[in-house]
């Protein structure tokens, strides 16, 4: 059985000892259905759990894990939060439109829309006991993301950052050596591309109708980070229903899909070195490449009052712009950079509309902005390194490191993909190739449609 495609039971005894524990205390599970379409299936939830805290382990907190949270997380609004921004801060035409994942309960981030969907399927099929699972988390991260886990038990450091996936995937394996053990990876999981196809993808559409009321818009393009690839899935939807093209933002430091490279960076939340057995490399359209140390300068920018004084008086930004910058954390921000470049490669203009997602806010990255600072800003960070930092990295964002996919670079970078999961990671020859054919992913969301 796939990991994530579960449509049976597998262990009875344990899906019955679930099925009661769950019972026993009280707990309801939302279905996939209901999260992609909140306010219409889940109203009357979110008003009954309005008094729950959204940053407590609650379990009515999943109820919430969605696009359709207010800004407080205990509130359902019709149109997910979201930003445009303007164009005296990207300096292009293209209205490129953010939706807000800090907006999720637990742990401010659109991430437990990925845990979620990797646990249903194996819940439900009784393979997963929480008595089991443990998180494996790579060293090179902010402290704050590491606070998400206040339980050292629950804490497995690897080597390096992120971009170390292969010494990532050793320690899992070593650890589901321990019958006690199941890991859910989530760049193998197929429930990660279903819950974000089903789920992000309808609510980036929502977004767009929203803005596109008079029907002058064009949608354009979904632009976001690789990670584990389960976002990218939200193109797919996009691509369905709107046309858009489907862009993929990878660090120039690690340059894998463009260049076949390696290498380390600090965009937290987008690992790599690998391509994800989940990623559907044939709906790709781009890939398109940005520096951590853009990232970085950025949120200088964006989160200190050097910059931000910079951005109102010469950048004309309003106060309400500049405090919405912080909903923007690293990965965020290297999103943007790509829709700043996919916007300038393909020439768009002001009805043009480039869609994107900010998985987490800039709290998560606090301690890293002391890092940046002393990495890069030595002497200090005033308003001209500010604006030397917006001119060089937003303004001077050129359309160097960007490919537009044919079908030979598609190729390139599917087979790239064979090493990681036939080689290493023991995934059949059969099951790797059939993700080459575009109905085997439709014929996921159309089996999860027909449930």
């Amino acid at each position: 059985m796939t990991a994530g495609l579960e449509t049976a039971v597998t262990d009875q005894d344990a899906y019955d000892s679930k099925v009661k524990s769950l019972r026993g205390s009280a707990v309801v599970l939302p279905r996939i259905s209901d999260l992609a379409d909140p306010p219409a299936k889940l109203a009357r939830k979110m008003a009954e759990i309005s008094d729950a805290d959204p940053n407590a382990p609650d379990p009515r907190n999943l109820f919430r894990v969605h696009w359709h949270n207010g800004a407080v997380r205990r509130s359902l609004v019709p149109v997910p939060e979201h930003i445009v921004l303007s164009q005296a801060l990207t300096g292009v035409k293209a209205k490129i439109v953010v939706a807000l994942g800090n907006r999720f309960p637990m742990i401010n981030t659109h991430k437990v829309l990925s845990a979620y969907g990797c646990l249903i399927p194996r819940l439900m099929s009784g393979a997963f006991d929480a008595t089991r699972h443990r998180a494996v988390w790579p060293e090179g991260m902010s402290k704050e993301r590491f606070d998400w886990l206040t339980d050292p038990n629950d804490i497995y450091r690897t080597p390096g950052t992120e971009s170390n996936v292969k010494e990532i995937y050793d320690a899992c394996h070593d650890l589901a050596k321990n019958p006690e053990n199941l890991i859910l990876n989530q760049f193998g999981e197929y429930g990660n591309y279903i819950i974000h196809r089903a789920v992000t993808g309808p609510a980036l559409q929502r977004i767009f109708d929203h803005l596109n009321a008079d029907n002058t818009l064009k949608a354009r393009a979904f632009v976001a980070a690789t990670g584990s690839a389960g976002t990218l899935a939200a193109g797919d939807h996009l691509k369905e229903t709107l046309g858009t093209q489907t862009g993929v933002i990878e660090a120039l430091e690690c340059p894998t899909l463009l260049y076949n490279g390696y290498g380390e960076h600090n965009i937290q939340g987008i690992g790599d070195k690998h391509v994800p057995l989940i990623h559907n490399v044939m709906g790709t359209d781009f890939v398109i490449g940005v520096s951590d140390a853009s990232c970085d300068g950025l949120n200088l920018v964006f989160n200190t009052t050097a910059g931000r004084v910079y951005l109102s008086d010469h950048r004309g930004l309003s106060q309400a712009q500049i405090v919405r910058l912080g909903d923007l954390g690293l990965s965020s921000i290297a999103n943007i950079l790509g829709a700043i470049k996919y916007a300038k490669y393909n020439d768009l203009g002001a009805d043009d509309v480039v869609l994107m997602v900010a998985t987490d806010g800039a709290d998560m990255y606090h301690t890293e902005m002391a890092i940046a600072q002393g990495k890069y800003f030595a002497q200090g960070f005033d308003q001209v390194q500010a604006a030397e930092a917006f001119g060089q990295h937003i303004l001077g964002a050129g359309i160097d490191h960007t490919v537009e996919l044919g079908r030979f670079e598609r190729a390139r970078i599917f087979n790239l993909a064979y090493y990681t999961w036939v080689e290493q990671q023991g995934i059949s020859l059969e099951d790797f190739e059939r993700r080459c054919d575009v109905s085997f992913w439709d014929g996921m969301i159309d089996q999860f449609n027909a449930a």
